[in-house]
């Protein structure tokens, strides 16, 4: 299934300059079975599988899926948590040939049958139930309106009685043996890393359905390897998922970077503070993937109850992380929090190295990955100059193909040329871009720009407040005007004199001062994503305005 948007030209560009190649993941799962055979590869609370063991469970999947008929180019939906066979699944659905989709476990109905008609999806692989969830029977449920869908892969070792025709238990697949004659039936099912849709993910959207993005594996391989050169990983570091490996705050570290390094990956199922502290111990963890809200709920722990003198670095991403909570992280952990920028849209853009100096991780997002150009622009359409505030618009091989199957509602986000935009607001200073804010939340007070991250940047600072988030709203007079919202550390009392007398204490420009505060215990989120729900704030706010209140 060829990439709806990369034309051989691109292609040949992007392989000619090295950062395309023919390697797909799979590749890295086989290599690292022969070199690295008896060492661990995966470990969550009920399995340990070593690379080697690994090798065989992905092959023995891939086979068994063969033999079911499963065609090659077959989407195949993923609804697992923090698991190894989870984890698997993904690699074995590449390695038959098949077109996987993972997503988050907490997605239902409504998502699910929209995905299982849009990939038109023959196969899931799901638990039986999670968190006192049927997911077996929510899908039974959508079968009539998936005329696709045939098979159910249960991550449990018996499939329960009265299971729907088609349903097998995925780990006894998984360990049935197979021989040689056995693996040739995966001759042909190998993807083309380049000319060949390899895998899908999806956005996480505040209202209405996500977004299904369709990649090549060349792409996903060609930021990996950045990462890993970012983040100096070898065979010896140990990654666990905190966040769901479903999504890229922890995917990123570990389902595509570590089997590149050969590193091996702890999966924790159920998030909690103190069960995150006490595997990192346990298992002597050297990186974590999180998004900012586990960080939060972490530092709140005890630390010194655990030896956590592993821990390397701390991926955060799916949020915006608060310096003072960075900086509070690296002198508890005496670990470094690594920064970068990138969507599920447009794909990786930028990132800080372990070695960059505080101020640079915890304030900017880094610096461009190799192979990507940069230009920042202002609202006509011209370059800025260094040092001011300009859209930011990038172009590389670290990109998806678009939307799955539909070039309609790509051209919007790609141009024929592979330019596209965060749609965040940036300035460049020494190489490293600077989040001012998202195109969409600028703020326009007056006929002024307020950028909110500026502000958010610095009110975290305070030393009464653990969280920030500023949002715009109508004005008669000023056509808008801005709202922080704040969440404050336990026991303490916050007033608007405070902050403003806090932000002009910091040189901020008076039209940026926000003119109303709301003091709130949490700030929303988009699901289990960690992103502040900005959408949730400003209807609670234009309504509270409405009333006069």
């Amino acid at each position: 299934m060829r990439p709806i948007r990369y034309t051989d030209e691109m292609i040949a560009e992007f392989k000619h300059d090295g950062y395309w190649t023919d390697e797909i993941f799979y590749d890295f799962w086989d290599k690292n079975a022969k070199q690295l055979g008896d060492r661990e590869a995966l470990v969550d609370s009920k399995y340990r599988v070593t690379w080697a063991q690994a090798k065989k469970l992905i092959d023995a999947l891939a086979v068994a899926w063969v033999k079911l008929g499963i065609p090659k180019d077959a989407r195949v939906i993923i609804q697992a948590p923090n698991s190894v066979y989870g984890f698997l699944a993904r690699v074995a659905s590449e390695r038959a040939g098949l077109i996987s989709l993972t997503v988050y476990p907490y997605l239902r109905e409504k998502e699910l049958e929209y995905m299982l008609e849009r990939t038109e999806a023959s196969a899931v692989c799901i638990p039986q139930i999670y968190r006192k969830f049927n997911y077996l029977d929510m899908y039974k449920g959508l079968v009539s309106k998936s005329k696709n869908l045939k098979y159910f892969f249960l991550f449990d070792e018996e499939v329960p009685a009265g299971s729907p025709e088609g349903t097998f238990s995925l780990i006894k697949l998984a360990n049935q043996s197979v021989d040689e004659k056995d693996l040739k039936l995966l001759e042909g099912r190998r993807f083309s890393s380049t000319n060949d849709v390899g895998l899908l993910t999806s956005t996480t959207g505040t209202t209405g359905l996500p977004k299904l993005v369709e990649w090549p594996i060349s792409s996903r391989i060609c930021t990996s390897k950045a990462r890993i050169d970012i983040w100096k990983l070898t065979k010896d570091d140990i990654t666990m998922a905190i966040a769901p490996h479903a999504g890229g705050a922890a995917g990123t570290l570990t389902y595509f970077a570590a089997p590149l390094a050969g590193a091996k990956t702890v999966l924790m199922e159920e998030f909690d503070p103190e069960g995150a502290l006490a595997l990192i111990e346990k298992e002597k963890v050297t990186a974590i993937g999180v998004v900012p809200t586990h960080l939060v709920r972490m530092l709140e722990v005890d630390e010194t109850k655990y030896n956590l003198s592993s821990l390397r670095f701390i991926r955060s991403a799916g949020g915006y992380l608060p310096p003072q909570v960075a900086e509070e992280a690296e002198k508890k952990y005496k670990a470094i929090i690594t920064s970068d920028l990138g969507t599920q849209d447009v794909g990786s853009v930028s990132g800080c190295t372990i070695d960059d100096p505080g101020e640079i991780r915890r304030r900017t997002v880094g610096r461009m990955l190799p192979g990507n150009k940069v230009k920042l622009l202002d609202d006509n359409g011209k370059e800025v100059k260094e040092g001011e505030p300009g859209q930011l618009w990038f172009r590389g091989p670290h990109a998806p193909a678009g939307y799955y199957r539909d070039p309609e509602a790509t051209a919007p986000v790609f141009d024929k040329n592979g330019w596209t935009t965060t749609g965040d607001i940036v300035k460049s200073e020494d190489g490293c871009l600077w989040i001012m804010g998202r195109s969409k939340d600028m703020i326009i007070r007056g006929g002024q720009n307020i950028y909110p991250a500026e502000i958010e940047g610095i009110l975290n600072e305070h030393p009464k407040v653990t969280n920030v988030a500023i949002v715009g709203y109508p004005d008669k007079e000023m056509g808008e005007r801005a709202c922080a919202y704040v969440v404050l550390k336990v026991g303490e009392t916050f007033t608007k004199d405070e902050m403003v007398q806090f932000l002009k204490s910091k040189k901020l420009a008076a039209f940026k001062l926000p003119e109303r505060l709301e003091v709130v215990s949490a700030l929303p989120v988009v699901g289990d994503s960690g992103k502040v729900d900005k959408k949730v704030l400003k209807t609670e706010l234009e309504k509270k305005v409405a009333e006069g209140k």
